[in-house]
């Protein structure tokens, strides 16, 4: 007779279980964490600005002319930060925070922007909702060293200010395809021209270049921000929010509706707002490389619990991964085909393992994955697409991993069967009982089985097993072939 050992299966199905518990505590957490907001003081007064003095000069003479006086916004600075791709959990919490700005009736909008671009169909509604705002926006391109670049360079110019601090970038806004080459035909031809009517619209709403600002679209140019200021792309350049708020300080805006606004920012509160951590986990997962990744490592956790059933933990962590994946998949533009074609990936590297294909399903499970990836994301940006390296780095990995489950899985199907019948015969046990002309007994495998032979054997003799036959073993004694 044979026994299960289920201990350690037992102690798996708790670990996962209390693995997933906790996982599902930490989610929820997260969730349940509001908006984190912090207000501090704006920089002090300073009277010796000559530019604001000459504002406040120019709006006296204006009013003992009897033209209309602008109104003045003196409320708080409500101001964000984005420092990752424009993506749906970005665009959520703008306008979140924008609604609450004009229900605050803030004085000023700041958004502090670093990125390298994102989804066009996002910055598309970011840009429509600063334009349609009651407060003033500002977009301020920082810290040193950071970009608006691609989808960021529109919404700098959606702005009703547009600024940039030091050794800060911001153009490069030409669309390209997902595999980071120029759109060919028709189509490439489309988006070009809808994208350049877009830069144009925004640029002429606030006065900015539309030659520089169309530039940036169709021949892909970037600018500095010294550049940017000289050709008339932006308004400021600070060294620091502080800067920025002394050197808009009694500026006037022309509203859309027509109004004037004078700004009013020395000496108001300054409101930091940041999303909230389930909206950072969110934003975190809606990475394209991060996206392909997790369901790659999704795939192959899978695969692994395929080949190994019973795992239980590989299956639950490729799961998890994989669902994961699929998440930030949902935020982005994603294409049927893309995503088709890697779960065809983990469909030919599973079977693979129980078919045995002479290398067949495993380089087609290659092909489809490096295609799969590259088409996965459909958008002119060149920030929502994978990495070349990231690709070239998952089928690499993936196929060596198959490769070694493949190799494993053959050399088990040849090994000689250690358990049940067929692992019984011709393996050598104790006669634990003499065996005359009724059965005896023998030990084999740390097993007690009755067993027969042809000839008497005595107790302690070293038998071999011949054949099972139901819980009777037929014996011979080990000797017997020389």
């Amino acid at each position: 007779m044979t026994t299960r050992r289920i201990g350690s299966s037992k102690h798996q199905v708790r670990l996962t279980f209390w693995s997933c518990l906790l996982a599902l505590g930490v989610v929820s957490l997260l969730a349940a964490t509001p908006q984190d907001s912090e207000e501090t003081s704006a920089a002090p007064e300073n009277p010796s600005n000559p530019a604001a003095a000459d504002v406040a000069d120019n709006a006296t003479a204006e009013e003992a002319q009897g033209a209309e006086p602008a109104s003045e916004r003196k409320g708080e600075v409500v101001v964000v930060s984005v420092d990752s791709i424009i993506q749906t959990v970005v665009n959520e919490f703008l306008q979140e925070t924008l609604n609450e700005a004009d229900e605050r009736e803030a004085s000023l909008f700041v958004v502090e922007l670093s990125t390298p671009g994102g989804v066009l169909q996002d910055t598309r509604e970011i840009a429509s909702a600063m334009l349609e705002a009651d407060t003033p926006t500002v977009v301020y391109v920082s810290p040193s060293g950071s970009q608006a670049a691609s989808a960021g360079f529109f919404i700098l110019l959606a702005a009703d200010i547009a600024a940039m601090a030091p050794s800060t970038n911001t153009g490069a806004a030409h669309p390209v395809s997902g595999q980071g080459g120029d759109i060919e035909g028709d189509l490439g031809e489309k988006v070009e021209q809808d994208a350049s009517a877009f830069i144009r619209s925004l640029a002429d709403r606030n006065a900015r270049s539309l030659e520089h600002a169309e530039s940036a679209v169709l021949e892909s140019r970037a600018f500095s921000e010294s550049e940017a200021l000289e050709l008339g792309l932006i308004d400021v350049v600070a060294k620091s929010l502080e800067d920025l708020l002394e050197q808009l300080h009694g500026r006037e805006l022309k509203r859309p509706d027509g109004e004037t606004v004078t700004l009013e920012t020395r000496g108001v509160s300054v409101r930091r707002e940041s999303m909230s951590g389930f909206q950072r986990f969110r934003s975190f997962l809606a990475d394209p490389n991060l996206a392909v990744l997790l369901m790659s490592l999704g795939g192959l956790g899978l695969t692994l619990e395929l080949y190994n059933p019973g795992g239980i933990i590989p299956g639950a962590v490729g799961a998890i991964c994989l669902v994961l994946g699929l998440y930030g998949t949902s935020v982005l533009p994603v294409s049927s085909a893309g995503l088709a074609l890697l779960l065809l990936a983990l469909v030919f590297f599973a079977v693979e393992i129980k078919v045995q294909s002479m290398g067949f399903l495993t380089g087609a499970g290659a092909i489809s994955l490096a295609l799969g990836a590259t088409m996965l994301f459909r958008s002119p940006d060149p920030a929502v697409r994978v990495s070349v390296q990231l690709i070239v780095a998952m089928v690499l990995v993936s196929v060596v991993a198959v490769i070694f489950m493949s190799v494993l899985a053959v050399r088990i199907f040849r090994s000689k069967v250690a358990t049940g019948a067929e692992g019984l015969e011709g393996a050598t046990g104790v006669v634990s009982k003499a065996i005359s002309s009724a059965t005896g007994k023998i030990k084999v495998h740390g097993e007690i089985w009755n067993a027969r032979a042809s000839q008497p054997i005595d107790e302690g003799a070293m038998v071999r097993v011949l054949k099972v036959d139901g819980l009777t073993l037929e014996v011979e004694p080990a000797d017997s072939r020389g």
